[in-house]
């Protein structure tokens, strides 16, 4: 019987923290125990200087209902690295309850490519969601507050860009009205929830260099705006102290290992659709000083994560990746090429034929950025030797590599000839050209995103986003970095739009200033920054018996 991911995680040998934190070199001051196969990891600065490690960035192609498994074919690429090099680590992001309790499950990896302990981490790991919900809350209520105490700020009811937030999808909470309940109970407005991942809070915390620079940066969020339409900031409320106190211990990386023990950082959540989709700048860079071998992921596909890595963090991490790795799919290749989920298992290489355009189109957009890539073709049982090697014979025909691994059913020993074909890859000369520069103008940025990156003709902004470009104009914010939030099912800004469109205009509807963070989001189609639960939750699965045993987290 072949066991679930949850039951194989369970039945792993975990090593004590301690010996994670021994064997990448950590003395006893630079860990934290959280319990025993937890911690958080404070270097000190005798590591300020070490030379950092190779970056394997692993993204993939458009995901679909049919699964992917780019946290699995990362968790196997580095089981695989660490035998051929035992200083290899990686650096991850933390699950949301909104998806472990939604439509996807847990995120941890799966099969005999996990990150343990499993249950703990898809759901409240070390508490540094819980920290980011109170921070961003608190903000929330001292910016009410202010208004209902006489309002010495001006702040105009009408204009707070300063949502509440919660870590779980939840539609009911996307527009509310608050202050209702008398004189005394505040000043009724409009409000509403975003998810704790999509909090400006939440891109601080990985942005974040230290403590001093969180404080900063979360001075400068900017929550509302007068009656004279001049911006406030939290710097102007007075608070930015007692948030960056609430943080002062998730700010830090966590460190567990996985099911062979190899020591992965996992550090901040942003989803990649509605924010940057990268784990924190701390997280990278502690495992590139003390690897030889980081391998790092970013959300959802090329076309969001892996593009939002390289225009936006990689600056700030000040190291480019030595190898694009892109995840596809045999499964998820023929939903792009229009076979349905139910049909999946039955071989069809014309369909697969037909899907490729989408592999095809990220291929083209990592290349262009100058760095080696390789397609790591992520493997199930249903998968035939035909369909197999036509996604071999595609990737050649861009010059690029492809490799199957089977990290699902045998862990790292399923990924030797990819792991060998990464390493080959990162010693080939790079030349990283970033997609655009940092002073090109808000417009000239989403063009190119939008034609470069997803096919597109171009971008269409609505009037109320042509208007927001020239007050930020007159505020000194046009030149911020651009976060675009995209549905994560297509190229384009319609999830319906499979393959690799093509005849297509991306539609910016508005903008959203996330200046703590350093960039401008530019809101596209229908996409919202509080998702619904599904018809079928996946919290309708998960159970717990007398003796704490949890089934049915994935």
């Amino acid at each position: 019987m072949m066991l679930s991911d949850i039951e194989i995680a369970q039945n792993a040998e975990t090593w004590p923290i301690e010996k994670i934190a021994e064997k990448i070199g950590l003395s006893k001051a630079e860990w934290q125990p959280y319990g025993w196969d937890k911690a958080k990891v404070v270097l000190d600065d005798r590591h300020e200087n070490d030379e950092l490690g190779k970056l394997i960035l692993v993204t993939s192609i458009n995901p679909t209902p049919a699964g992917e498994g780019k946290s699995t074919v990362t968790v196997g690429l580095a089981d695989a690295l660490a035998q051929i090099d035992p200083k290899t680590m990686i650096a991850l992001r933390e699950p949301s309850l909104g998806p472990v309790m939604g439509l996807k499950g847990g995120a941890t990896g799966g099969g005999y490519s996990q990150v343990i302990p499993m249950a703990d981490i898809n759901l409240h790991f070390t508490g540094d969601f819980h920290a980011l919900t109170s921070a961003h809350n608190t903000l929330a209520a001292l910016i009410d507050n202010s208004i209902y105490q006489g309002n010495p700020l001006n702040l105009d009811p009408r204009r707070i860009l300063w949502k509440r937030a919660l870590d779980v999808n939840d539609r009911a909470l996307r527009h509310t009205t608050i202050g209702l309940g008398g004189a005394t109970s505040g000043v009724p407005r409009e409000d509403g929830f975003d998810i704790t991942v999509a909090s400006e809070l939440m891109a601080i915390l990985t942005l974040s260099s230290d403590l001093m620079d969180m404080k900063q940066r979360i001075e400068k969020i900017v929550i509302g705006y007068t009656y004279d339409r001049e911006p406030v900031t939290v710097k102007d409320l007075g608070v930015a102290g007692a948030l960056t106190t609430l943080l002062k211990d998730a700010i830090h990386p966590n460190l567990v290992q996985t099911l062979a023990h190899t020591p992965t950082l996992i550090h901040g959540g942003p989803f990649a659709n509605i924010a940057q989709g990268t784990n924190s700048v701390q997280a990278t860079k502690t495992a590139l000083r003390l690897a030889n071998y980081t391998v790092t992921e970013a959300g959802f596909g090329a076309d969001l994560g892996g593009e939002k890595f390289l225009d936006f963090k990689v600056p700030l991490l000040g190291k480019t990746p030595d190898t694009i790795v892109i995840v596809a799919t045999v499964r998820a290749l023929k939903m792009h090429g229009g076979v349905a989920k139910d049909a999946l298992k039955q071989p069809d290489v014309d369909a697969l034929e037909q899907g490729l355009s989408n592999l095809g189109q990220h291929l083209t957009s990592m290349k262009r950025y100058g760095v080696p890539v390789v397609v790591a073709i992520n493997q199930f049982v249903t998968d035939t030797e035909a369909e197999l090697e036509a996604i071999e014979r595609y990737a050649a025909k861009f010059d690029v590599p492809a490799y199957v691994a089977d990290v699902w059913g045998q862990g790292g020993a399923g990924a030797t000839e990819l792991a060998q074909g990464v390493v080959r890859a990162t010693e080939e000369p790079a030349n990283f050209t970033a997609l655009y520069a940092p002073l090109d103008d808000p417009k000239t940025k989403l063009n190119k995103i939008a034609q470069t990156i997803y096919g597109a003709d171009g971008v269409e902004l609505s009037d109320k986003a042509e208007k927001q470009l020239k007050r930020f104009a007159k505020y000194g914010w046009d030149k911020l970095p651009i976060i675009m939030a995209k549905t994560q099912y297509s190229l384009s800004d319609d999830p319906k739009k499979l393959g690799a469109p093509k005849g297509f205009t991306i539609h910016v509807r508005e903008f959203v200033p996330k200046l703590g963070a350093g960039f401008l989001v530019a809101l596209t189609g229908s996409i919202l920054t509080m998702p619904g639960l599904p018809k079928h939750p996946a919290a309708n699965d998960i159970d717990i018996d007398e003796t704490g045993k949890i089934t049915g987290l994935f």
